[in-house]
């Protein structure tokens, strides 16, 4: 099993800039990918970025020049830092780890945490 705890949303204004962390713990081998997701209200889950072991990052394409994913190996932890900010990026945030070694074994997922940007 893994846990993933997340921290770091809140109240921003446009404009602005939040960072947020997810943390894994638990009994796993190694984790394969890492990303964040968000969930707007009346909207799909969408990914806004991720990336997997020895890859390069993927970024939706509304986020791209403003987020950063980056990931702590040693603390298997991800970051996703998010600038200039907008309205349309207020939504729920969920953490995504996929767990495996060579290929993708079993996803697990955050609680979730709220971004709201508003004036």
């Amino acid at each position: 099993q893994v846990q993933l705890v997340e921290s770091g949303g809140g109240l921003v204004h446009p404009g602005g800039s939040l960072r947020l962390s997810c943390a894994a713990s638990g009994s796993f081998y190694t984790i394969y990918a890492m990303g964040w997701y968000r969930q707007a209200p009346g909207k799909e889950r969408e990914l806004v970025a991720g990336i997997i072991n020895g890859g390069s990052a993927d970024y939706a394409d509304s986020v791209k020049g403003r987020f950063t994913i980056s990931r702590d190996n040693a603390k298997n932890t991800v970051y996703l830092q998010m600038n200039s900010l907008k309205p349309e990026d207020t939504a729920v945030y969920y953490c995504k780890v996929t767990t495996g070694l060579f290929r993708p074994v079993k996803d697990y997922w955050g609680q979730g945490t709220q971004v709201t940007v508003s004036s």
